[in-house]
């Protein structure tokens, strides 16, 4: 017997059968709801908490990302909405037309987090238009954080679902 089919059948190395996707899949959606808009959400308690520099730091860091988040949508915005929709598509096509597992997984995956790349994107403008600092800010990053969550959620319990749907179909069950 070959190494390589003992390694592959020691380690399935299909997406939703795999503990390391479900690994990857916390971590993301953990980091993802840790950072808004590029600020760590411990430095938004912080500011609620201790005000003065933290509230200084707080705005200087919201600043500098959502000055750095209108700059690229402004010069590059449409290149990225193109080439994350074609993305998309190309996942979509080859995940549920083809039946690639993988490619299944990294969509369900990608789709959410490109919600909240516009999540980000709207919550920056929005901060630039009023001008937000002090508790006003606190509470749109806290809003932003909240939908964030929601999403997230959303994107594991349907992952969850496809990937229990997945493994009984194609596993031991399914055949």
């Amino acid at each position: 017997m070959d190494w390589y089919q003992t390694l592959f059948e020691l380690i399935d190395m299909r997406s939703f059968s795999n503990l390391w996707f479900w690994i990857m899949l916390a971590v993301i959606w953990s980091s993802t709801s840790h950072w808004v808009l590029g600020v760590p959400f411990d430095m938004v308690v912080r500011a609620r908490r201790f005000g003065e520099q933290a509230q200084i730091d707080l705005e200087d860091m919201v600043r500098i990302n959502v000055n750095r988040l209108l700059y690229i949508s402004q010069v590059s915005g449409l290149w990225l909405l193109g080439f994350t929709c074609f993305g998309l598509t190309t996942l979509t096509l080859l995940g549920f037309i083809y039946r690639l597992e993988f490619a299944q997984a990294v969509l369900l995956l990608a789709f959410p987090l490109s919600l909240i790349a516009l999540l980000s994107l709207s919550t920056a403008r929005l901060i630039q238009q009023e001008d937000a600092a002090g508790e006003r800010l606190q509470k749109r990053l806290m809003r932003h954080r909240l939908y964030t969550q929601i999403i997230g959620m959303v994107a594991i319990f349907v992952t969850a679902l496809w990937g229990m749907y997945q493994n009984m179909t194609l596993g031991p069950l399914g055949g």
